[in-house]
Order: structure tokens, then C-alpha cells, then sequence
């Protein structure tokens, strides 16, 4: 959030931690009043952590085809109930194929192989796979894939 301070305070978490740690730094350091407007402005300040890939980032690639990959956002609100804070990747990205219509690849992100495999062998992972190989039209394929250098430009 923008200050005029000059303040360098970085808040990272889920957003009701995040909202309650910064209204508790601008009440105690800032001086200001705890009401709606203050937290109004907090969440529009608001914006998601940058996903972090490095060299040694675990990634695991999910090809699959579906008529209709709606429900999917759904599975993954069950799943992260389900794994709570057991869950050990970090990002995801569900991207559709422009070339080949249906097909989909979600890309899960993980700080490295061994907290991928504690992650696949979750119940909740275990139950959202097959739910997920029930929504797709193929048998989902995955790759597994170590970052070995990575590039923002």
C-alpha cells in the first residue's frame, strides 16, 4: 500500500492475515484509526505475491483433455481445504491449448521434488486426482520437471 511515511513494511500471507497484520501496523506505527475506510484501503492495496521460480523448483506439468474443465476450480477449493496446511506447492497455472481445443495443462509449482512427492501422497491430493481423471475426456499424463535456470526479461 502506498505510504506516505516511506514505509518498507512488506505483509505476505493469506489475505484476512495479511488484512488483520497491517491494520495493526498502521493503528500501533502509523497512528491511524481502525475503521472501514482504513481497511477498505488496505485491501484495494492489495495484490497477490509474485510467484517464486527459481533454479530448483519442482514443477509438475498435467496434460489432460476435458469438454468442459469448469468444475475444475471447484476440485481445487476442495483440495486446499482438504490438504490445509499440509499443502506444499506454492503456485499453479491451468492453461488452455490454443492450437487443440480441450486439451489443458496445469502446471503446479513446488520448492522442490521432495515436497512435490509429500504433497502427491496426501489423501487429498490422492482424492482430487481421481476426481480430476474422472473429469477429464483422456487419462491425464504428468511430467515432472526440475527448473534448472530460470529467466524474467
Amino acid at each position: 500500500m502506498p505510504s506516505e511515511s516511506g514505509c518498507s513494511l512488506t505483509i505476505a500471507g493469506e489475505p484476512e492475515e495479511v488484512l488483520r497484520a497491517a491494520v495493526i501496523h498502521a493503528v500501533d506505527v502509523h497512528g491511524h484509526t481502525d475503521d472501514q475506510e482504513l481497511r477498505d484501503g488496505i485491501r484495494s492495496g492489495m495484490v497477490p505475491a509474485p510467484v517464486d521460480i527459481g533454479a530448483g523448483t519442482f514443477v509438475q506439468v498435467i496434460d489432460f483433455t476435458s469438454d468442459d474443465v469448469g468444475p475444475f476450480e471447484e476440485l481445487e477449493a476442495e483440495w486446499l481445504e482438504g490438504i490445509d496446511d499440509a499443502r506444499t506447492a506454492t503456485w499453479s497455472v491451468l492453461t488452455a491449448d490454443r492450437d487443440e481445443p480441450g486439451r489443458y495443462y496445469l502446471l503446479v509449482g513446488f520448492p522442490d521434488h521432495e515436497a512435490a512427492m509429500r504433497n502427491s501422497k496426501h489423501p487429498a491430493t490422492q482424492r482430487i486426482a481421481e476426481k480430476m481423471s474422472a473429469m477429464a475426456s483422456n487419462e491425464p499424463t504428468f511430467r515432472n520437471l526440475d527448473a534448472t535456470r530460470v529467466k524474467t526479461f
